[in-house]
């Protein structure tokens, strides 16, 4: 809920005086990290380790399809050292967003893997674990009583999308964790969470204001990406006052700058100064960032502005078909000089071909061209026109409601494209260079995302279920 007075004096330091240094383990559990990194932060005293899992930048595929994304083992060595310092030093283990998307079968495949663990080593400790899976049920009353608001861009929104999504998660703030924490979970694994609230829970729980936990916790979320030159991935500590707080990274052979501190301050956000969290917004305005070594930067100045309504974000992700793709180089410059105009006719005689021999109209599939080496990364948001070079990559992308339609409509397009003409040929030319025999690729299951809204709630604990246990 929002902060009392009662809460926000105690917070701001009025009655509790006291410093706490939290440590990330990486930006993604499935990244990894140096071990000796995180053994000395634990050794020179973190009061806890937390670690950020997943991310909707990969996509939804991962939310929709229940899959996690990373390597079991890898994710699994990342926890057993983790776990194994932590339970030395009698110290939390916070993970958010299970297993990449969040959902509940993301939970329950980081979960295994954490008792799997605590098997091998006969380790005993208690595991909390918060599910974030919101039922469909759920959403649609909260839907008809009008608790849903769109983040732009939302696609639109009705009880049929609701019907038809394969999975929705909510975003946790720092309550969930927190109340897991005064339950005596020393390891929180926790589904679909802000980054921030990963670092900010036990803060704020012990005292620190919120401003300095909340812009901490944005500083730490991609553990080493903070430094002023990330070679890999690795981890970052700070320690927290009541009236900021320092970023050092671990590892000696890394340094924090006020650049680098300040520019992981404005990664990813809509706006560079104001980071909208759940029971309000980091204004980060008046910033201060200072280096007080070669290594270390002291962060102050921060401000926290609680919102009037309390709110999670709400992600959902729907089927939207299955996919076949080629790719292929184009390297006759003759085609290059026009290719706009070679794959709008393509498209053309490839859709009657489609038609004919397959019965099947345009709005039963889509079909993308994506040049590499023009467009292919930004696509219409691209602000240089041309290109330089004497090729490009082409992927014929095909989108149906099967993967057999899919794969049946890829090849009349491929191969209509490596013999379709241009004015200045005569006779048959292969247009394309395959590297790979056959040129198709089955993809699989397609997914898109269905829902960005907020949910106001009454209780920042309501949608989540927390299952505790003693290992």
């Amino acid at each position: 809920m929002i902060p009392s007075a009662r809460t926000r004096q105690m917070e701001s330091g009025a009655i509790l005086k006291q410093k706490l240094k939290a440590l990330a383990a990486t930006g993604n559990l499935s990244t990894g990290f140096q071990e000796e990194s995180l053994v000395r932060a634990v050794q020179e005293g973190a009061n806890f380790v937390g670690c950020d899992a997943g991310t909707t930048d990969s996509g939804p595929y991962y939310l929709g399809s229940g899959n996690p994304r990373g390597p079991r083992e890898g994710t699994k060595r990342n926890l057993r050292i983790m776990l194994r310092e932590a339970l030395r030093a009698g110290i939390p283990v916070i993970v958010g967003s299970a297993g990449h998307a969040g959902g509940r079968p993301h939970l329950e495949w980081t979960v295994e893997i954490v008792k799997e663990l605590a098997r091998e080593n006969q380790w005993r400790f208690k595991l909390a674990a918060i599910d974030s899976e919101i039922n469909k049920e759920d959403l649609l009353h909260a839907f008809r009583r009008g608790e849903l608001t769109p983040l732009r861009p939302a696609p639109d929104l009705n009880e049929g999308t609701l019907q038809r999504a394969e999975r929705f998660v909510a975003m946790m703030g720092i309550e969930p964790i927190q109340a897991a924490l005064k339950a005596g979970a020393q390891v929180v694994i926790a589904g679909r969470c802000s980054d921030v609230a990963i670092y900010a829970a036990l803060p704020v729980l012990k005292g620190i204001p919120r401003h300095v936990a909340f812009h901490a916790g944005k500083i730490l979320e991609c553990g080493a990406a903070t430094v002023a030159q990330r070679l890999y991935a690795d981890c970052m500590a700070a320690e927290l006052d009541q009236e900021g707080f320092t970023v050092e990274p671990p590892n000696p052979a890394l340094r924090c700058t006020p650049q680098s501190v300040a520019a992981h301050t404005l990664y990813e956000n809509a706006d560079p100064y104001y980071l909208v969290e759940s029971g309000g917004a980091l204004d980060t305005t008046a910033a201060q960032y200072e280096a007080i070594s070669d290594r270390a930067v002291r962060v102050s100045g921060s401000r926290f502005v609680a919102s009037e309504k309390y709110t999670v974000r709400i992600e959902g992700a729907a089927l939207a078909g299955y996919r076949s793709i080629v790719v292929a180089g184009i390297r006759d410059p003759l085609i290059l000089r026009q290719l706009d105009e070679f794959l709008r006719s393509l498209r053309t005689v490839v859709e009657r071909k489609i038609e004919d021999s397959l019965k099947l109209p345009g709005d039963a599939y889509t079909l993308s061209f994506r040049v590499y080496g023009r467009n292919g990364s930004l696509g219409h948001l691209e602000p240089v026109s041309g290109f330089e070079g004497h090729e490009v990559g082409l992927i014929i992308d095909v989108v149906a409601s099967s993967q057999s339609m899919a794969a049946d409509i890829l090849p009349l397009v491929w191969h209509t494209g490596l013999h379709h003409p241009i004015p200045e040929q005569e006779g048959l030319i292969s247009n394309f260079a395959f590297p790979f025999s056959p040129p198709g690729i089955d993809v699989g299951p397609v997914y898109q995302f269905c829902v960005n809204h907020v949910w106001q709630l009454n209780n920042p604990c309501e949608p989540f279920r927390t299952t505790i246990e003693d290992l």
